[in-house]
């Protein structure tokens, strides 16, 4: 299923096998077994609900790519060893563990096991099904005795109870009789091998940045391991970080059929086996309720006591009724959060929107006081960190969809906040500075340049903040952990930044890094100076907002911040004075001020076996073009719209999107966005499907270490802000749709000021119903709209400018001057470095050929 990753995006038509992924509304559906993609599919079909996670590994046991049972923040440390030492570098490294793994169920009929990569099937379907949250697989099993075998599963993770997991595995004899044995297990596996000593693929494969760190010591020290109650208990510790797990099952098996069971427990298996003499068409079904405890700190015992807590209260409910809640829980996310897209043809995108929003409730609704990771707890991709993609992709989809959702995540930024305090005093600086990418709130990039050099953190987490408490109007949040985070980054920037000396009265902020790490620690980097300067405005905005509001709570404010007035007075007066680049000859804002001066390199000359450019080349190699890995500016021109003219957009597009490497998961959506909004409607549409397919297609080659969390919400504002055409600068609630030509109709809903609005775009009209709640005031268009319960129809004339191929088809319009290709282009074509030989000395290395994988951070 995977497709090359190349700058130009995909044309928009079904990418994915459909004899072997039938297309369903609703469910992901798989008819045919192939061990050549496992690491894809165990991504895929993994079942999650923001605190624990199962990969979507068969039950067999075999046939892995990955296993993976994870727990968001369960994490180990360990100290970083630089090559070269340096103040300030981060020290400790953080993560994820991969936690004992309750999903094992082995099946043996006349003692011949089922291994699926040898098996004779005459029936294979897995399927995940979005509108209840399971997982299930049928097979049907030809053993070489000539028996035919039908086997059943399911598995979910409560989003109800989420420190619960239940498993379903029913075995029918359909011709004949035998003898089974299933054997339920729990392992720990250790050091990256399975209960084979084979090492997993995606733990021991090549060097690629993008995977979580492998470590070299007994990572789980067992703490205790027993029966308790006919339960498997075991507990474990982290060896460095302490922290502490416990783990139950209780099973339960009901047949007619004759069986006998025996159970045991050690330090790293713990294991139910069950002998059947099974007759035909006599089921037998067995029931595995998983419960996983843990803590920064309190002993397993503890823990395990917890464990058994939660199997007692969902015995006394009952499966069924567990799985029932489970689903309505499903049916309440898909009544506020569901996309609908109408036309001819277009099951294939209705499916993949909902696979995409589905991975969002996975890896959020029951995240609780817990960071979103990178890769959610689909895959150990990227560590199991938390990254600023949470703040710019993330939150925008659960504040107008799951507030309660966005608050706790913010919440989890405010627990951080004494460490970010810290890391600004290491790095000299007052206020905070949240880190790049962390689990335990401590900076954990060891790769500085690219890493802890991305300050923009800071103003992502007060962008996502203020579009929090603008769009819920939750302003107790705001006033009292939301101003602390407010103040504590707009002193970092006041402090990082200086005056201009030469008398122009511009605040600059030098040696940073941008959200595109191909270019790295620059001067008045344009997104890193925009962002901070809505970061400033929105602290002055808070403080007084106290001061005529709360008195009490700016007294309080005050004292626990020791905030001073002249403070504010600072910081307003920076976001004023900030400077914002911008190149009156090229008539672009430049990435950063020496951004221009580069030359520029070819991405149609580089070939597709060197992609990503951050596999295939030093970073300082890539570091001396004019080539981007992500969005940045035309990021910042779509989170900070309202402060870039139409034209200075269209100009910007055209400048940045032909340089763009497609090296990101999150560049797609965004370049998606703005290329509707400023006319290159066909472009648009075929970076969304780029988007739409990152990993049911695997584009970036990745899928296998886990879903591309940020992407699918990327997904969702392209859906939603780029073809809808809404936008919330300022608390101000807006349409200006571009609806593909091949959609009928698009169809959404979303929270607003604790109303629930409806809106669905059609070619000629856009009708706003509020559902829940009272009336709420939108404009479309610049048009002032009173949205009630009765839905109101406001008449489109056409779908806005639109302009036909994209800046890389040499039609570019009027807005470029006619000299600017050749002004960006210094030299005298593009650079392609290792691609385009020149003189090179006899003897020397070939540089169009292999080259060693450079170290080099994540690809998101």
């Amino acid at each position: 299923m995977s497709t090359a990753c190349n700058h130009r995006p995909p044309p928009p038509v079904d990418p994915m096998d459909r004899s072997r992924f039938p297309v369903d509304p609703w469910r992901l559906v798989e008819t045919a077994y192939d061990p050549e993609d496992l690491g894809l599919t165990e991504t895929l079909f993994s079942v999650a609900n923001g605190y624990l996670g199962l990969r979507g590994n068969v039950e067999e046991g075999r046939d892995t790519f990955a296993h993976g049972t994870y727990v968001n923040g369960f994490h180990e440390t360990w100290p970083i060893q630089h090559a070269e030492e340096a103040y300030g570098l981060a020290r400790v490294g953080q993560t994820i563990v991969n936690v004992p793994d309750p999903k094992t169920i082995k099946l043996y009929v006349d003692d011949e096991p089922l291994l699926l990569s040898t098996a004779d099937l005459e029936h294979y379907e897995r399927s995940l099904d979005f509108r209840d949250g399971m997982l299930r697989r049928e097979v049907i099993w030809r053993t070489s005795a000539g028996k035919r075998v039908r086997i059943s599963s399911s598995r979910m993770v409560s989003v109800v109870q989420r420190h619960l997991a239940v498993m379903t595995f029913e075995v029918e004899m359909l011709d004949g009789e035998a003898p089974l044995v299933i054997s339920s297990q729990v392992l720990n596996r250790q050091d990256g091998f399975d209960e084979y000593h084979v090492r997993s693929a995606a733990m021991g494969a090549g060097v690629d940045p993008r995977q979580a760190e492998g470590l070299d010591h007994r990572v789980l020290d067992p703490k205790l391991h027993e029966l308790r109650d006919d339960r498997l208990l075991v507990g474990y510790r982290c060896h460095n970080s302490r922290m502490t797990l416990a783990l139950a099952v209780q099973h339960q098996l009901e047949t007619d059929n004759p069986f006998t069971q025996r159970a045991s427990v050690t330090q790293d298996q713990a294991k139910e086996v069950y002998r059947i003499d099974a007759r035909r068409h006599q089921p037998v079904r067995l029931t595995k309720i998983v419960s996983v405890h843990t803590s920064r700190g309190v002993p397993a015992r503890e823990l395990a006591d917890r464990c058994m807590r939660t199997l007692d209260r969902a015995q006394t409910e009952g499966v069924d009724a567990v799985h029932a809640e489970h689903a309505e829980t499903w049916d309440r996310f898909w009544q506020e959060s569901d996309v609908l897209v109408e036309g001819q043809g277009l099951g294939h995108v209705q499916q993949a929107v909902r696979w995409n929003l589905f991975q969002l409730g996975q890896a959020s609704i029951r995240a609780g006081s817990h960071g979103i990771p990178a890769k959610g707890l689909t895959g150990s991709g990227y560590g199991g960190h938390y990254f600023w993609d949470t703040e710019c992709y993330v939150l925008p989809f659960l504040i107008h969809t799951h507030p309660q959702a966005a608050r706790n995540a913010l919440r989890f930024r405010h627990g951080m906040l004494d460490q970010a305090r810290k890391r600004a005093s290491e790095l000299s600086q007052y206020g905070a500075l949240y880190p790049w990418r962390t689990i335990n709130g401590e900076e954990a990039s060891a790769y500085f340049a690219a890493g802890t050099a991305q300050y923009h953190i800071n103003a992502d987490v007060a962008y996502a903040l203020m579009k929090y408490a603008r769009a819920t109007g939750d302003r107790e949040f705001l006033r009292n952990d939301g101003v602390d985070i407010l103040v504590e980054t707009a002193r970092l920037w006041v402090d990082l930044g200086f005056w201009q000396p030469n008398g122009d009265e511009s605040f600059h902020i030098h040696a940073v890094t941008g959200p595109d790490e191909y270019t790295t620690v620059v001067n008045d980097n344009l997104f890193t100076n925009v962002m901070a300067q809505l970061n400033l405005r929105a602290a002055v905005e808070a403080v007084r907002e106290l001061e005529t509001a709360d008195t009490n709570g700016l007294a309080r404010a005050v004292a626990r911040l020791r905030l001073g007035q002249w403070e504010v007075d600072d910081w307003e007066q920076a976001a004023d004075g900030m400077h914002i680049p911008y190149d009156e000859r090229l008539r672009v804002h430049p990435q950063d001020s020496h951004f221009l001066e580069r030359e520029v390199w070819d991405l149609d000359a580089t070939p597709d076996e060197r992609r990503p450019l951050l596999l295939h080349y030093h970073p300082l190699v890539i570091y001396r073009f004019q080539v981007l890995k992500q969005a940045d500016v035309v990021l910042a021109l779509y989170l900070a719209g309202d402060q870039f003219t139409a034209e200075e957009k269209l100009a910007d597009f055209d400048y940045y999107d032909p340089i763009t490497s497609g090296d990101s998961s999150l560049s797609a959506v965004v370049q998606s966005i703005v290329a509707a909004e400023v006319g290159y409607q066909d472009l648009a549409l075929r970076y969304f499907y780029g988007s739409l397919f990152v990993d049911l297609t695997d584009r970036h080659g990745n899928t296998a270490d886990g879903v591309h969390v940020a992407s699918t919400g990327g997904v969702w504002s392209a859906l939603v802000g780029g073809f809808g055409g809404m936008r919330d600068h300022g608390g101000d609630l807006t349409f200006d749709p571009r609806l593909p030509l091949e959609w009928d109709c698009l169809t959404w809903r979303m929270r607003w000021h604790g109303c629930r609005l409806r809106v669905s775009l059609e070619r000629d009209a856009l009708s706003l119903a509020v559902e829940v709640g009272g009336p709420v005031t939108v404009h479309v268009r610049g048009e002032q709209v009173q949205v009630g319960a009765e839905e109101v129809r406001v008449p489109l004339a056409g779908q806005g400018p639109r302009r036909d191929g994209g800046p890389d088809t040499g039609n570019r319009g009027q807005s470029i001057p006619t000299d600017r290709e050749q002004t960006r282009r210094v030299s005298s074509s593009p650079v392609s470095p290792g691609v385009v030989p020149h003189s090179w000395p006899v003897g020397a290395p070939d540089p169009t050929g292999p080259v060693p994988v450079q170290r080099h951070p994540r690809d998101l």
